[in-house]
């Protein structure tokens, strides 16, 4: 299993930049918006978020902050993409068909573009420019 969360996967050098460029871009955008639930959980203004599965509202948001920042910054530097990866690919997914579900493609188009993307980084992987790549060729020697 720990094999499978850093397999950095085995593509030529123009697949590996392009998969660090990706993880890059989309790692810092994502962050910014993260950021700005990053203050709303530690403020001092009350906490107003959706709680699209019963479990809370602080718990909701801070989960959201995990993926959105925590698992921005895996992404951004390549440690346990995959793992990032999915759990962003969950939030964009309750984004689009629960939080956002009966509010039309408006609200759904820009989830949908970031969930195509970590879908394919959980599926192909960080590449040889990432820390899984380090981690992974350290596990198989």
């Amino acid at each position: 299993m720990i094999k499978k969360i850093f397999n950095p996967g085995n593509y030529p050098q123009n697949i590996n930049l392009i998969l660090f460029l990706l993880r890059i871009t989309v790692g810092f955008f994502m962050l910014s918006h993260g950021m700005g639930k990053f203050s709303k959980l530690f403020g001092d203004e009350p906490i107003k978020f959706a709680d699209p599965y019963g479990i809370g509202i602080t718990v909701s948001l801070a989960l959201t902050v995990f993926a959105e920042v925590f698992c921005s910054l895996f992404l951004i530097f390549g440690i346990a993409s995959r793992f990032a990866a999915f759990s962003l690919l969950f939030t964009m997914l309750t984004i689009i068909f629960v939080v956002h579900g009966t509010d039309g493609f408006g609200k759904q188009e820009l989830p949908s573009i970031y969930a195509v993307i970590y879908f394919v980084i959980a599926f192909v992987g960080a590449g040889k420019i990432s820390i899984d790549n380090w981690i992974y060729t350290k596990i198989n020697k």
